[in-house]
């Protein structure tokens, strides 16, 4: 019995319950994911999700010179990894990977939030 009743409450609870970046997040990680190796540094953007190292990332910018340039990036919210880190040009050339299909939007501020006052 594949799709019992309760599964099925338990999996729509689940769903409601859940913000949308995170929920986003945790179908992500149920299907496939398709992996594209980054040959070239000039074709990385901020709104792309990155995998480093099993660790989805959104990329911030570059640093450095010419010869020894830096790339920075920083962890989605909830991976294992909290802080950004940089990578020089060989290791993203070996170990960054574009995740196709997850982009990263910004969250938005909810105006339906109520200021507290002091009595």
């Amino acid at each position: 019995m594949k799709n019992s009743p309760a599964k099925l409450i338990k999996s729509d609870w689940r769903e409601k319950s859940i913000p949308q970046q995170i929920m986003a997040h945790f179908t992500a990680n149920k299907m496939e994911l398709n992996l594209i190796k980054v040959y070239d540094s000039t074709l990385l953007s901020s709104s792309k999700v990155y995998q480093i190292n099993g660790t989805h990332c959104r990329y911030l910018g570059d640093e450095g010179t010419i010869q020894h340039p830096q790339y920075l990036f920083l962890p989605l919210p909830n991976q294992r990894k909290k802080a950004s880190f940089r990578l020089n040009r060989n290791k993203l050339m070996t170990r960054c990977y574009e995740v196709e299909g997850m982009v990263y939007q910004k969250p938005v501020a909810q105006d339906n939030s109520q200021q507290l006052q002091l009595f």
